[in-house]
């Protein structure tokens, strides 16, 4: 799995362009939350390349970057969360999902 990190928020206006041409998981992730640490380690240990197909993860330490965290919520129109997962596709979030509601298997059948 190969996570491309959220460090910018300009790469929001970015990730809205490419979900026009592939499916863009985001995962907004709390570094010191317990469930958060969980939810992650599921997700890494669950992808299967073969089954992810063309989607691009995201990550976003949201206790590094909150302000960009809250303009996740505001730009994808999404109550925020932690941890919490989005489907962006064709510039809108298609599916979000938060806590132990993270599976990969419900995000593959959401794309």
């Amino acid at each position: 799995m190969n996570w491309h990190k959220i460090t910018e928020e300009t790469q929001l206006e970015e990730i809205r362009q490419i979900s026009h041409n592939q499916p863009v998981m985001i995962l907004k992730h709390s570094t010191t939350c317990s469930i958060s640490a969980t939810a992650l380690a599921r997700l890494e240990r669950a992808w299967k390349d073969n089954e992810a197909g063309n989607l691009q993860p995201y990550y976003l330490d949201l206790l590094k970057y909150r302000p960009i965290s809250n303009k996740i919520a505001q730009t994808f129109d999404v109550e925020h969360e932690s941890p919490q997962v989005l489907i962006i596709k064709e510039g809108k979030s298609i599916y979000d999902a938060s806590h132990f509601d993270i599976r990969f298997d419900e995000i593959i059948s959401n794309m």
